[in-house]
């Protein structure tokens, strides 16, 4: 039987450990592949940080919206 005979027979037989070691293989390989691509890039331009009040308004707000939709039925 040929490699991808039993890869198409993997796949049937186990869709979510297929769909798992697709994901898995997404999330190994975009950093190795993404990461040198921007580190080439020019660097030069400075994001300017946030202030930190935005910051923690923007934490309590999604903290207290994780909470109204844990809590709703």
């Amino acid at each position: 039987m040929a490699v991808m005979e039993k890869l198409k027979i993997f796949v049937v037989q186990e869709p979510v450990v297929a769909a798992s070691c697709l994901i898995a293989g997404f999330g190994l390989f975009l950093p190795a592949v993404v990461r040198p691509i921007l580190d080439s890039m020019d660097s030069s331009k400075q994001v300017p940080q946030p202030a930190l009040r935005d910051v923690s308004i923007a934490r309590i707000f999604l903290y207290r919206l994780y909470l109204l939709f844990l809590f709703v039925d």
